[in-house]
């Protein structure tokens, strides 16, 4: 590939991340819009109420079935190229939904949907890393959490009201042609960074693809203790809240007679404080270091986990749960787009591999805790969910602990 000079002017960078933003947004509304009528499509479908939480961690889990290729590959024919075609893929899929007849053909399109998911995470993440400098990238990458955010917190209450006038169905066919308008932008406005000088100089040159090699690189991650530490943690640490996304519809509307409208602004609260903790870490990134970020980001986490298990004792209502969950939302929004940033650059390796290994370690553990948490009586009460989310997202404390134990040795050797 020609290395060639990288020159992106100022409505370039707006058109790029106008773009992005709303592929991240729309590849979550996917599967937020639609949670008020997944009741809807297991009646319709003839199916199980058990396949409400299992199209959830489906979706999640199809985010991580191609990105051990994506973002190699990647690596090898640029990040543009691989984007374009995940989103001309998650767009079919949304518009195959339509036409679903049954609950195994619905689950299928859902992975193929969750895919898209991956795509952000391996392909698009990296090009943002290297378009931008650390501090505007970790910014940028908070914003596009808040975004991103948008879809749970406004999603569900979205999906409430648009069923007034359509059917899931339909719901699904406008998400597919809003996807061919996000892959326009895509086209028009997203530069390649792969190949390309930047302006400051630095390179990243395409890498060749081999699965041999691939393979052994994907094992030297692994064996990188810091790294795999850092993954885990990002995914333990997000797994109150998948639960909830995928669990609340049942508690809320099945268990405690809610409509889906009241279900929507539930939602809020919780989704709300996250963005809160985004915004606060804009703010405080400009005079702390990124591991520092992290210790303050704990506080609220743990305190709001600890509150939660409390609910669980005393059998609380939804009120108190919500609330908990809320506090515990600020320290995720805090910790999260920092954390992937320490662990993106803990390691020499190309960044689209090693995003990908990220996203698959981390989704992994949340799709698989969250159907965990599901199997074993999550949504049949309110206070076991408390429990078991609660008990899930303080495993990542360990994780946590070694990470920046070793992250703030390693400064100390190199001073």
């Amino acid at each position: 590939m020609q290395r060639t000079l990288i020159t992106i002017g100022r409505r370039q960078v707006i058109g790029f991340c106008l773009a992005l933003t709303a592929f991240e947004l729309l590849t979550y509304m996917a599967s937020d819009l639609v949670m008020p009528a997944m009741l809807d499509v297991t009646t319709e479908l003839q199916a199980d109420i058990r396949h409400v939480p299992n199209a959830f961690n489906l979706y999640l889990l199809g985010g991580i079935c191609l990105q051990w290729l994506m973002g190699p590959l990647s690596d090898r024919w640029g990040r543009r190229r691989l984007l374009l075609i995940g989103c001309a893929i998650f767009g079919v899929a949304c518009s195959a939904a339509f036409a679903a007849h049954s609950i195994e053909a619905f689950n299928l399109l859902r992975l193929l949907q969750g895919m898209g998911l991956g795509f952000v995470i391996s392909v698009s993440y990296p090009a943002l890393q290297e378009v931008f400098c650390e501090a505007d990238a970790v910014r940028l990458m908070a914003l596009l959490g808040n975004v991103a955010l948008l879809s749970p917190l406004l999603g569900p209450l979205l999906g409430s009201l648009l069923l007034q006038w359509l059917n899931w169905r339909e719901l699904f066919l406008a998400l597919g042609l809003v996807a061919a308008m996000v892959w326009l932008g895509l086209y028009a406005w997203m530069p390649e960074t792969v190949g390309v000088i930047r302006r400051d100089g630095q390179h990243q040159a395409p890498i060749p693809f081999s699965l041999k090699r691939t393979r052994q690189r994907y094992l030297a991650l692994l064996g990188n203790r810091r790294f795999f530490g850092a993954s885990l943690a990002l995914g333990l640490m997000s797994l109150p809240l998948i639960a909830w996304i995928g669990l609340s519809p049942i508690l809320l509307i099945q268990l405690l007679g809610q409509t889906p409208l009241e279900y929507g602004l539930w939602q809020m609260p919780i989704f709300s404080a996250v963005i809160v903790g985004n915004l606060i870490l804009n703010r405080l990134l400009v005079t702390h270091a990124l591991p520092e970020l992290i210790r303050i980001g704990l506080w609220p986490l743990c305190m709001g986990l600890v509150a939660l298990l409390g609910c669980a004792l005393l059998a609380a209502g939804p009120v108190p749960v919500v609330a908990s969950l809320a506090l515990y939302g600020v320290g995720l929004g805090i910790c999260n787009a920092t954390l992937y940033r320490l662990a993106l650059f803990c390691t020499e390796d190309s960044k689209g591999l090693v995003s990908a290994m990220i996203g698959m370690i981390s989704i992994a553990v949340m799709g698989l805790g969250a159907s965990l948490i599901a199997a074993i009586g999550g949504g049949t009460r309110l206070d076991f969910f408390a429990l078991l989310s609660a008990l899930g997202g303080l495993t990542c404390l360990p994780l946590l602990h070694g990470f920046l134990h070793d992250a703030k040795a390693a400064s100390t050797k190199a001073q």
